[in-house]
């Protein structure tokens, strides 16, 4: 498979939340690579998840504005804006 990212990304495996609705729909996530630039999301579903949201990543507490680039399965790949 052909690399399409243009910043490579470190694995890691950290638990999120991705928040939406005005902070009242929340959604549990494992963030499974990372760069200042996006993120590889996994979920146990896509369905409801909107193309923008907050991702609050776990330890630290630290949010991040992102935009869904692409979706497959339970997989999510988002842009930090």
């Amino acid at each position: 498979m052909e690399e399409r990212r243009r910043h490579p990304r470190a694995r890691t495996l950290r638990s999120g939340k991705i928040i939406f609705n005005l902070h009242s729909s929340i959604v549990d996530c494992t963030v499974r690579n990372l760069t200042d630039h996006g993120a590889l999301l996994v979920v146990a579903s896509l369905v409801g998840i909107p193309e923008n949201f907050e991702l609050a990543l776990e330890p630290g507490h630290v949010r991040r504005k992102c935009r869904a680039i692409w979706r497959g399965e339970n997989r999510l790949g988002v842009e930090f804006s």
